[in-house]
């Protein structure tokens, strides 16, 4: 597979897990936390597949192989960062939905209590 074909492969892998971690807010923004967090591990498998390309690349580099770094390589490098780093922020992002989910349902239970 070409350089510009890992790459592309890189870029699509990132992007659909953004994607997926995007939907995964939406979904916990409507207290629907075991899909939210399914939508989590399909993108933590994408990530994982993307990491594999680049970790395939590196591997090439180290043993000598050299190659022309492009536009397209830097692109799908920093779509993987994002991706990775969007990623642990919806981790975040879900745990205060459930957090808050949790509160309004105590609090409620309290309103019953009076």
């Amino acid at each position: 597979m070409s350089l510009e074909e890992q790459a592309m492969r890189l870029i699509l892998f990132a992007g659909d897990a953004k994607c997926l971690c995007q939907e995964a807010i939406t979904i916990a923004k409507k207290e629907e936390f075991t899909r939210a967090l399914d939508l989590l591990e399909e993108a933590r498998i994408h990530l994982l597949k993307a990491h594999n390309i680049q970790t395939q690349l590196i591997s090439e580099e180290a043993k000598g192989i050299s190659m022309d770094i492009n536009l397209i390589l830097i692109h799908a490098e920093d779509h993987l960062m994002n991706a990775i780093n969007f990623r642990d922020m919806a981790v975040e992002h879900i745990q205060l939905y459930q957090e808050m989910n949790d509160l309004k349902r105590e609090v409620e239970k309290l309103k019953c209590l009076k």
